[in-house]
């Protein structure tokens, strides 16, 4: 019987566009895996070793850059954040779909890679509020930041934004069942191309 090979759903968007949301459900609900990243940042209150971040010291990161562990990494506001090929590559060569929540210069970085099943298996997705208007209405729905934060924070994400050509795919976002129906059915259909089927009996 023919055989599929595992997807990697890269998904981008910026702060307030849902995506960690939408990447998280999809792994709660058994569909993908969640590829958990590494950084040097401190945990923040609420956050779990392992399952938001893989947290790392400086040492310990660089470590695993000089063993060629690492996907992709960069450095973004003077923590360094990075992908290890473990989280990814076993599980792809097993059949099994991965998705990734990661930045647009990340996004990039695995786009260049030179590896074989990465390129084969790599799909992207920009997900992005359908307005400015709505950008600024989640980002100041939590009521937890002062004025020049949330003008920061906007700045940051129509910086983000405006790489969401470089992307496959793009998500205008909606309520969030309608988002998550769009983005399970992005994998569906990935699933069902000829070209991520093999069949272990043709030469």
């Amino acid at each position: 019987m023919p055989e599929r090979t595992g997807i990697l759903l890269l998904v981008s968007g910026p702060s307030g566009s849902g995506k960690t949301t939408l990447c998280r459900r999809l792994a709660d609900e058994g569909e993908a895996r969640y590829s958990t990243s590494c950084t040097t940042r401190p945990c923040r209150p609420g956050e779990r070793d392992g399952h938001d971040y893989h947290f790392l010291s400086r040492e310990e990161f660089e470590k695993k850059i000089a063993a060629d562990e690492f996907l992709e990494h960069a450095t973004v506001h003077c923590n360094s954040y990075g992908t290890l090929k473990s989280e990814v590559s076993g599980h792809l060569a097993m059949g099994r779909d991965v998705v990734m929540d990661i930045d647009v210069q990340g996004a990039s970085l695995v786009r260049e890679c030179q590896d074989a099943c990465i390129r084969r298996a790599l799909v992207d997705l920009f997900v992005m509020p359908p307005s400015e208007g709505e950008l600024r209405a989640r980002l100041t729905a939590r009521n937890t930041d002062d004025e020049q934060t949330i003008a920061l924070r906007m700045k940051n994400a129509l910086e983000e934004m405006s790489h969401w050509s470089t992307y496959q795919y793009r998500l205008l976002s909606a309520t969030r069942e309608e988002d998550y129906t769009r983005f399970k059915s992005l994998l569906m259909a990935e699933r069902l191309r000829v070209s991520r089927i093999h069949d272990e009996h043709t030469p």
